[in-house]
């Protein structure tokens, strides 16, 4: 088997634990970078292009996200010189890869800070240059009135897991009741501005509460898109990487019978319909030797 490289329910995809991204498990980030040939993300946009200047997030030790999830996102949902829509856009990550798959990007935080550390990072975008507003999503009708997207693709605040300040308004603050009524709210809002028969992408992951229980974040955002309209589509998982958690797991099992936890959810959902959604988006490339792949080739 040659380049088992991102194949949509195809080949074999073994781990290359030596290329691990730089993640931080229940943040907003993280993966592994797959076997094969080098994408564009990890050939072009590693740590030197997103360092901590470009990054409030990564400079106060919170999570920066992954750009191979990235490339892989825009490449499988979303149409080359599409529209790109992110009502959480802490970090630059996202609009970088965007502008540099021929997409065009909104994003939007309440952040001004991380607002402006975004748009230092524009001299390595493309020629499509990311459009970062500053905002509270809560309003993103108004603040993107004039977007219409292609694809939707956020990663959003993990309840309060990772506290980003101390304004008001920072959903990372909030106790989760009020949480999820803000978070069902700024999806609602999302999806007006997406196009029919197109696709969503949230990478989400759970949380525990005081007590060590689940608050079901994941089935959460599941039902928040629902009720905005659109459905249920694809689920795949992301491993993060491992680092120290064969310790802290081991430690914390011992006396709570708690799993450690190292991958995220990515979620997809289609507004509309799926066969159109898959049209829009074009033809991908299957960079696979078929001819060559057999059972005895994958052992």
């Amino acid at each position: 088997m040659k380049n088992a490289n991102a194949i949509p329910g195809g080949a074999k995809m073994p781990l290359d634990r030596k290329k691990k991204a730089t993640a931080i498990p229940g943040g907003g980030g993280g993966g592994a970078w797959l076997n094969g040939k080098q994408t564009e993300s990890s050939k072009k946009y590693g740590a030197k292009a997103f360092g901590p200047e470009g990054n409030i997030s990564e400079a106060t030790g919170t999570s920066i996200f992954d750009p191979v999830l990235c490339e892989i996102a825009y490449r499988w949902f979303s149409p080359i010189g599409g529209v790109v829509i992110d009502p959480f856009a802490g970090g630059s990550v996202r609009g970088i890869v965007a502008s540099r798959l021929g997409r065009k990007y909104f994003g939007v935080d309440l952040s001004e800070r991380q607002i402006e550390a975004n748009k230092s990072q524009s001299n390595i975008a493309g020629e499509i240059k990311p459009d970062w507003r500053c905002g509270d999503s809560r309003d993103i009708g108004n603040i993107c009135k004039d977007v219409e997207a292609d694809f939707i693709f956020s990663c959003p605040p993990y309840a309060n897991l990772e506290v980003y300040s101390d304004h008001e308004k920072d959903l990372s603050t909030l106790e989760y009741s009020e949480f999820r009524n803000a978070y069902f709210e700024i999806i609602q809002k999302t999806a007006p501005l997406l196009k029919a028969d197109r696709f969503a992408c949230f990478v989400v992951g759970e949380v525990r509460d005081k007590k060590g229980f689940y608050y079901n974040f994941v089935g959460d955002t599941v039902e928040a898109f629902k009720a905005a309209g659109l459905s249920f589509y694809n689920e795949a998982i992301i491993l993060t990487a491992i680092g120290s958690l064969p310790i802290r797991a081991g430690q914390a099992f011992s006396v709570s019978r708690k799993l450690g936890k190292t991958h995220q959810n990515v979620l997809i959902f289609v507004k509309g319909d799926s066969k159109k959604a898959t049209e829009a988006c074009g033809e991908i490339e299957i960079d696979c030797d078929w001819e060559n792949l057999t059972p005895e080739a994958d052992k």
